[in-house]
């Protein structure tokens, strides 16, 4: 308690001190315009990079996340004071709070919530956790059924973790699985499995940025090459088979293991009480709602891309706004679950319209947290990191076309890990891959692009400010700095092998060979840390 209140003094002291010099600034240069230094520079990833340090120091993110929208207003404004808090309010929280695509998801969210709630008071959660029990008798089994539920739900990120988190934490906490581990298992079937998955949400955006080329076909056939996606799903699969775990994540499952699902001694966030849960609730009441809210979310993205007035499902899929598209689905999703509920006398009317405000409720911590990566992304760009990235990486292209598939990758995780987004590091980095590859080598190209995606779902994976990161802590029901903190070791080494893996293929030009390789390096790796593991407890 000493060290955790000494942490938020020192927090504090330092917003104070920020805020000090802010005003005291505004008397030395009053008038002036913001400095032009400052644009386009490496300063310009220096707000989400001090956001990142302090939520893993402090274990606090919204404060920290605030720092870091703080100082990129400072930068922003030159350090005036006035210029500062109007850049924050009316360019950061108003803007982003009114930005379409970001209402979209905000309107999914509060839908999904509410749906979550509906499904346990109706009893169908109970009821599942009721067949679970009798067909996964095991911790192994209630891992692996997470993973497989995760695979399967490829449309969207959002969608995935949200949904694969409500399903599975009744089954992962009766076996004892932290929820740490829940929250690492449900990042890791999220954007990992949509960026290989040729109908989702993620394939569309990829699609729009290759200007000039037919960007589905480049989506396929940069699959194989994928290597970070890939080798995630494959180290999931390994470290459950091999029933270990390392870093701070083998210390939340030794907690687990002996009752304590959230290694803090209490729980994050108020679970559904059982008794509110209708006890005549079968499985179908959980079943059924979220087959209806895939079907109506899928409509609803193939709506928003034209399929209705003609297109193809591919070429909807493909326009698809996944933000309109997913609001449009879970709303006629919940209203059929609604009708569906009361025709099976499961819920009364006003039983369910009760459920509305609590799943609002539960989803505050999310939209809070989104709220402000949302606003520290927005600083961001208005420092001009794009412009810097870009600029960075063209001049790294020269002389080093063969290691470029590496390099991209490094740049991509780096790119997302700071800004929290793996969409903006696609339309950043693919026009500029597609650019220097186009007409000299289109295989070198393929490799390239599939080594940005890889990135970008490294960086956005692991990052604290990340959405997708956000969504599988809220979707878990786990502390997020926890989550952050207890899946960075992995991620770290998949990216590791994942690097070299894109040395080789930048060479070789070949996923047959390159791939199969990066697989015997990563089991060698974790046979390696098990082995230690085992020698540090004799």
């Amino acid at each position: 308690m000493k060290k955790s209140g000494k942490k938020i003094t020192r927090g504090v002291v330092l917003m104070l001190f920020l805020t000090a010099m802010a005003s005291m600034t505004v008397l030395a240069a009053d008038g002036e315009a913001p400095a032009p230094a400052m644009y386009a520079t490496f300063a310009s990833l220096v707000p989400p990079v001090v956001a990142i340090v302090l939520a893993l120091i402090t274990k606090e993110v919204y404060s920290s996340l605030f720092v870091g929208i703080l100082v990129g207003g400072l930068f922003y404004s030159g350090f005036r004071f006035e210029g500062t808090v109007t850049h924050i309010f009316q360019n950061g929280f108003i803007a982003v709070l009114s930005d379409g695509y970001n209402v979209g998801i905000l309107i999914f969210l509060v839908i999904l919530g509410a749906m979550v709630s509906l499904m346990n008071r109706a009893g169908g959660s109970a009821a599942f956790g009721r067949w679970a029990r009798e067909k996964i008798k095991s911790r192994e089994g209630a891992q692996i059924s997470t993973i497989v539920l995760g695979v399967l739900i490829f449309i969207d990120d959002y969608f995935n973790c949200l949904t694969v988190g409500s399903v599975m934490r009744p089954v992962t906490d009766r076996h004892n699985v932290s929820r740490a581990k829940l929250a690492y298992l449900i990042d890791a079937t999220a954007a990992p499995v949509c960026i290989i998955a040729p109908i989702s949400s993620w394939a569309a955006a990829v699609t729009g940025f290759v200007e000039g080329e037919d960007g589905f076909s480049i989506f396929i056939r940069a699959i194989p090459y994928n290597f970070y996606a890939l080798l995630t799903i494959a180290m999931m699969i390994i470290l459950v088979v091999m029933k270990f775990d390392y870093g701070p994540m083998a210390d939340h499952e030794r907690n687990a293991k002996n009752g304590d699902l959230f290694s803090s001694g209490k729980k994050e966030e108020k679970e559904a009480e059982p008794d509110t849960a209708n006890p005549i609730g079968k499985v179908v009441d959980l079943v059924v709602p979220i087959i209806i809210l895939i079907l109506c979310c899928i409509i609803g993205m193939i709506y928003t891309g034209g399929f209705f007035a003609g297109a193809g499902f591919i070429t909807a899929f493909s326009n698809s706004d996944a933000s309109v598209g997913l609001a449009l689905g879970s709303f006629f999703a919940m209203v059929i679950t609604i009708l569906f509920y009361c025709v099976r006398k499961v819920l009364g009317f006003t039983d369910c319209m009760a459920c509305l405000p609590s799943g609002f409720k539960a989803m505050v911590p999310a939209i809070l947290i989104l709220t402000f990566a949302w606003t520290l992304k927005s600083m961001t760009d208005s420092l001009g990191a794009a412009v810097f990235v870009a600029e960075a990486v063209k001049q790294a292209a020269g002389g080093l076309m063969n290691l470029l598939p590496a390099i991209i990758f490094l740049v991509g995780c780096f790119l997302a890990f700071a800004t929290g987004t793996s969409w903006g590091t696609f339309g950043i980095l693919i026009p500029i891959v597609v650019a220097v590859f186009e007409k000299s080598d289109p295989q070198l190209m393929i490799i390239s692009i599939a080594a940005c995606m890889a990135g970008a779902v490294c960086g956005d994976h692991c990052s604290p400010i990340s959405d997708t990161t956000i969504m599988a802590s809220a979707g878990a029901q786990c502390d997020h700095v926890n989550h952050v903190t207890t899946q960075l070791p992995y991620v770290i080494t998949v990216a590791a092998v994942s690097f070299v893996t894109y040395l080789l293929a930048g060479f070789v030009k070949s996923a047959w060979i390159t791939l199969p390789i990066g697989l015997a390096m990563l089991t060698g790796v974790l046979l390696v840390i098990k082995e230690r593991q085992r020698e540090n407890a004799m």
